[in-house]
């Protein structure tokens, strides 16, 4: 398949940068455009959510993260990312929904106040402690680092995991004062940095810091 596509959304979404990697180990030719989230009628024709990332296709719009990794899969199935074994490329799809449904969305209720100068209620900050002690003992279970997150092959949970739990590491450290990293998943330190090693993950992380800076220099309304 050879029909162009674009991704759109911003450098500093990790779901924008999980796509983005997926695309860049598969060697998909592959355009950007910069789209912030909105619920503008322009932006809600083609993300009903009204968010990023999502994928304009010759065929049409997709959004959600997972079906633009599952769309990229079957439009460019060499190299795979995902096992050829249907159980275990059903155990990677488990790695990522744990990622996503346990960790990366509790996580995110903190990254108002960790990130962007907002704050989160004492409350909240209670309850996703006890969240992500329990998501990350649990993915413990799961993960195998034999060197990646599934085994001995990158695959599009490796994607995932990179980009999220990055984010679970410094947004803990900054509310909690703790890595939850550090006490609940230790492999996954050496694991980040074995990922972050990669020439595509590298320049994933580039676009990521550059964009970073740019929304931070922007004036604050």
């Amino acid at each position: 398949m050879t029909t162009p596509i674009t991704l759109c959304g911003f450098a500093v979404s990790n779901y924008y940068n999980k796509v983005k990697l997926s695309l860049l180990e598969k060697g998909v030719p592959f355009a950007e455009a910069f789209v912030m989230t909105s619920q503008k009628e322009e932006m809600l024709a083609e993300s009903p959510m009204g968010k990023v990332p999502f994928l304009r296709t010759a065929k049409g719009v997709l959004s959600e993260s997972q079906v633009l990794t599952e769309f990229i899969e079957d439009s460019w199935p060499e190299p795979p990312l995902y096992p050829r074994d249907a159980f275990e490329r059903a155990k990677c799809r488990e790695l990522i929904e744990h990622l996503e449904l346990h960790i990366e969305l509790p996580a995110r209720r903190l990254y108002a106040e960790a990130f962007f100068g907002g704050t989160v209620s004492e409350e909240t900050k209670q309850e996703v402690a006890v969240l992500l002690e329990k998501g990350l003992k649990s993915l413990a279970r799961l993960a195998r680092f034999a060197p990646f997150i599934g085994g001995d092959s990158f695959t599009h949970a490796d994607c995932a995991a990179w980009v999220h739990l990055p984010l679970v590491s410094q947004a803990t450290r900054k509310i909690y004062g703790r890595d939850f990293l550090d006490e609940f998943l230790p492999q996954a330190k050496p694991y980040i940095k074995l990922i972050g090693e990669r020439p595509h993950a590298q320049k994933v992380n580039e676009d990521r810091k550059a964009g970073m800076e740019a929304f931070m220099s922007k004036p604050k309304k």
